[in-house]
């Protein structure tokens, strides 16, 4: 792993116990087995959605893109403010921002008796 993606575990210690991952030419940052953030070309994003993207977007941070069959693609992160590496408090604040919103992706679990009902015979 880079040092910077190293640095995470420091940068977070006051959110929770985090683990880094390298994927997507990156490294994906997971909190409880949910990917929360993503670190790529050095820089650091968290997970955004609707109910958290307006406190992303109102300090001007910009989401996350990459090229996809020459064309630009998004996803649901955004670059995290500079402060998270200097202030642990705001660290945790948005770590929580982002994990809120990893949450709400999450699907929910079919109820047992569906998973049952649904197996071949």
């Amino acid at each position: 792993m880079s040092e910077f993606s190293d640095n995470l575990h420091e940068v977070f210690e006051r959110f929770g116990r985090i683990a880094v991952r390298r994927m997507f030419g990156g490294h994906g940052v997971f909190h409880e087995g949910r990917m929360f953030a993503l670190v790529a070309s050095g820089r650091l994003y968290l997970k955004t959605d609707a109910q958290n993207r307006a406190a992303f977007e109102a300090r001007g941070l910009p989401p996350f893109e990459y090229a996809r069959q020459g064309a630009t693609a998004r996803m649901n992160y955004h670059e995290a403010p500079a402060e998270v590496f200097d202030d642990r408090e705001e660290a945790a604040r948005w770590a929580r921002l982002a994990w809120d919103a990893a949450l709400r992706a999450a699907k929910p679990a079919r109820p047992a008796a569906a998973k049952q009902g649904s197996a071949r015979r």
